[in-house]
């Protein structure tokens, strides 16, 4: 593997985590929101990731639980967003004007506490790829200046 991969590596990541925190941030702003019908109101979402498989050449990565002998993570690919398949939260508000005949409105099924770690996760983890980046950057300088 060569240093220039980590930069690919460690941008995928980056994208990665980008995406789960606007899916979070969707989340946490429509907690609140209800509609007229069960069917149209907001049902959280969640990003899936899989490990990106790939082959630089004639190299062979096996990094251990990243894949087969042949061919090790070389990223984070982005399989798809899913809606959450928990119950809406129901709330008996028989004046709101989303009620149903017996009184209940159908929340969206966000857990607010959920999506904050959600949120911290992934910002900690987009700051952690960003550091690798600036140590790779660091070692392709001194690598450079050792030519001197």
């Amino acid at each position: 593997m060569s240093l220039f991969n980590i930069f690919n590596i460690s941008g995928s990541g980056m994208s990665a985590q980008t995406l789960r925190m606007n899916t979070t941030a969707s989340n946490i702003a429509n907690a609140e929101s209800v509609s007229s019908s069960t069917e149209r109101t907001y049902r959280a979402r969640h990003p899936v990731f899989a490990v990106e498989r790939k082959s630089y050449g004639d190299e062979k990565f096996n990094f251990p639980g990243w894949g087969d002998e042949q061919n090790g993570g070389a990223g984070v690919t982005v399989l798809g967003i899913v809606e959450s398949a928990a119950p809406l939260v129901k709330r008996y508000e028989p004046q709101h004007p989303s009620a149903d005949e017996a009184g209940y409105v159908s929340y969206p099924n966000v857990n607010i506490v959920e999506e904050m770690a959600n949120m911290i996760s992934a910002s900690r983890s987009f700051q952690t790829n960003v550091e690798v980046l600036d140590t790779a950057k660091q070692m392709m300088q001194k690598v450079l200046s050792m030519g001197r």
